[in-house]
């Protein structure tokens, strides 16, 4: 089975109205949501498919340098062409990168020619299914936030991940709302990535673990990024608090950053997207690390419902003890009244996702298992430009967002 083809799609979903969002530091306003379907055929017929970042620079990668690479090799062993890319892109760290999100279409292709899914040319299938975290809640009053984690639980989640950033106190007063609407048997997760994107207004490590103290009242299931990311000391002096459990890892740049965040105690969750940070080969090593220090592990995932189908196929060849959550993000649509509306995250698959109880429950067919709607690659044409951008107040400025999570402001904004 050779390579004939490698195509990358970017695609764009523009929103009916820019989403305005206003919060402690600015505000920020949401204009698109942009996503990438990558495309790889074979001599024998066979089309295996990927998630990608919604990203020029990645599309440009795939184009101009890996796609040449690929065409015409003999695909038998994914491990081996992606050691050999590697040679012979040694200097190239951002094309490395880039192929980590290609290779979840190489396993398709794999998968179909052996009559297997991806989890069982990964690793042994532990389960076959894993929780999914209904992740959406992004700047809004208290009293919204609870409203949508009710929400989220009539839609049969068991977990609702929120984004706060009103000031400490409407912070942990919106907490507390969301503990009082949805009781104790819904697990609630606060990702505080903003606390730190404010200029002059980041709150302090003082303030942070005040935060973390009053937190331990609602028993939340984690505190997200609540720091700057990179800052690994600050991370390992909060968790020696002993307050609530910490999460990160969605904006570390290569494996060693991974394993730092892991040997020095930074988290109790060890965060990463699979599209964004290395694929399969990347999410092998870190989860294996994870387990190591007896950790827990769970996917970022801010897209469609192929890029959490593709972390799902990994996710359960390890014990839940060891990988517990993957993120779905959830978008409004019809008879769903939360976040904003991104049909292309559903669109892309052209049957829904199997989901009981708040778990994704993994196909067994061969390779993902699931058919690619091929039609979005004309229904969503790309939108040039960032897809969010950050306003700050003090000190002034625009700050704009692109599609790789991995990187914490992608540029001023022009």
């Amino acid at each position: 089975m050779r390579i004939s083809q490698v195509e990358s799609f970017l695609l764009s979903y523009p929103l009916p109205q820019p989403e305005k969002l206003s919060y402690f530091g600015g505000n920020r306003v949401i204009l698109k949501r942009d996503s990438m379907l990558i495309r790889i055929q074979t001599d024998d017929g066979l089309t295996g498919w990927a998630p990608g970042p919604g990203s020029e620079k990645v599309h440009q990668c795939i184009q101009g340098q890996i796609a040449p690479f690929l065409k015409n090799h003999l695909l038998a062993d994914p491990d081996a062409l992606r050691i050999k890319f590697f040679q012979a892109f040694r200097q190239d760290l951002e094309a490395q990168k880039a192929y980590g999100a290609l290779e979840v279409a190489l396993y398709d292709l794999i998968g179909q020619k052996k009559n297997l899914p991806i989890s069982a040319l990964l690793g042994e299938r532990e389960r076959d299914s894993i929780k999914l975290y209904g992740s959406a809640g992004m700047y809004m009053s208290p009293e919204e936030y609870a409203a949508e984690a009710v929400e989220v639980k009539r839609l049969g989640f068991q977990a609702y991940k929120m984004r706060p950033g009103l000031g400490p106190e409407e912070d942990l007063r919106a907490v507390r709302l969301i503990r009082e609407s949805v009781g104790d048997d819904m697990e609630i997760m606060v990702d505080g990535h903003t606390w730190w994107r404010m200029g002059d207004r980041n709150y302090s490590a003082e303030t942070i673990t005040r935060l973390a103290q009053k937190l331990v009242e609602f028993d939340i299931t984690w505190l997200e990024e609540p720091l700057t990311p990179s800052d690994h000391p600050a991370y390992t002096r909060l968790r020696e608090e002993g307050n609530v459990p910490l999460a990160s890892g969605e904006h570390e740049h290569d494996d060693e950053g991974f394993f730092d965040l892991i040997d020095n105690d930074c988290v109790d969750f060890v965060q990463a997207d699979l599209v964004c940070q290395g694929g399969y080969s990347s999410g092998r090593k870190i989860i294996a690390e994870t387990a190591r220090r007896n950790l827990r592990f769970a996917f970022h995932c801010w897209g469609t419902d192929l890029e959490v189908l593709s972390a799902a196929h990994l996710g359960i060849c390890w014990p839940e003890e060891v990988v517990e959550w993957v993120e779905y993000p959830i978008y409004r649509s019809e008879g769903v009244n939360v976040m904003y509306p991104f049909p292309l995250a559903t669109d892309v698959l052209a049957e829904p996702l199997t989901i009981e109880n708040g778990e994704l429950v993994v196909p067994r067919k061969p390779g993902l298992g699931i058919r690619v709607n091929e039609s979005v690659i004309e229904k969503y044409p790309w939108i040039p430009g960032p897809w969010s951008r950050f306003q700050l107040i003090s000190p002034p400025g625009e700050w704009a967002v692109t599609g790789d999570h991995s990187i914490q402001w992608d540029s001023p904004a022009s």
